[in-house]
């Protein structure tokens, strides 16, 4: 078996060189879910633009398999999807990653009857409703994710 020596660089040398390490933390991650691919790679971008990580998912069997391999701080998903909807995909993320956030979006009005069952199950998820000002959405997000920072530092 052969030994593998790695040279040290002194941190001057490298900051000489104009190289620093990245001390930057790691940004919250959110999951964003919609079956219409076009509007979650648009949050996608929205959200990467305001400094987070963010992921797209197109349907909610994917999104929970993502949100076991990579757990998010946030989901965002979209209420009315065919298979599991966004009620059933935050039940099970919740059960799986208990400090993921969640925030449900939706445009059909249809989505007030699963919206009142979930809160008779005792389960109150965040809402916004379709369309959303990108402004807002973010307002939103950052409110859950700052809400979630400040129950951990408790």
């Amino acid at each position: 078996m052969s030994e593998t020596n790695f040279e040290c660089v002194p941190l001057a040398e490298l900051a000489a060189k104009g190289l620093k390490p990245d001390t930057t933390p790691n940004p919250p991650i959110v999951l964003v879910v919609d079956d219409e691919q076009v509007i979650a790679d648009t949050l996608v971008v929205i959200l990467k633009q305001a400094g987070l990580a963010a992921i797209a998912a197109y349907d909610g069997e994917s999104a929970l398999e993502m949100a076991l391999l990579v757990p998010p701080n946030l989901l965002l998903s979209d209420v009315a999807m065919p298979g599991m909807n966004g009620i059933e995909l935050a039940i099970a993320v919740r059960n799986k990653v208990q400090d993921c956030r969640i925030l449900l979006f939706s445009g059909h009005a249809s989505t007030t009857c699963l919206l009142e069952e979930a809160k008779n199950r005792a389960l109150d998820f965040a809402f916004l409703a379709k369309p959303v000002h990108p402004k807002d959405l973010l307002a939103q997000v950052f409110a859950s994710l700052i809400d979630d920072a400040d129950k951990l530092a408790a």
